[in-house]
């Protein structure tokens, strides 16, 4: 299942009040970036994030989930409502996110 345009714009205007977020389509989905680094994408109408220290650290309660088959299980961010956590998370994971590859995004 495709995510909807409706919850890829609710989640982009949960993310207003940062600078720098944009996404990309891909098969259906939408990874999202900050400041150009991946940090996690829209899969299937919920917004998962790279599984990485100090994602954990943000949401030590956040279960892990596959995007889709095959993939690394990623940290499912169910608090979409709280635009101070979701900020403070993105924030907090960008001196640990690798920095983009050349010639993407």
């Amino acid at each position: 299942m495709a995510s909807s345009k409706q919850y890829l714009a609710f989640i982009l205007d949960q993310f207003s009040g940062l600078e720098g977020i944009t996404c990309r389509p891909m098969m259906g989905e939408y990874l999202l970036y900050y400041q150009g680094k991946l940090f996690g994408g829209i899969y299937d109408d919920r917004l998962l994030v790279k599984n990485i220290q100090s994602a954990r650290k943000v949401m030590p309660a956040a279960e892990l989930e596959l995007p889709y088959e095959g993939a690394k299980e990623m940290l499912s961010v169910t608090d979409v409502d709280d635009r101070e956590l979701l900020s403070r998370l993105v924030k907090e994971m960008w001196d640990e996110l690798p920095a983009p590859k050349k010639g993407r995004h």
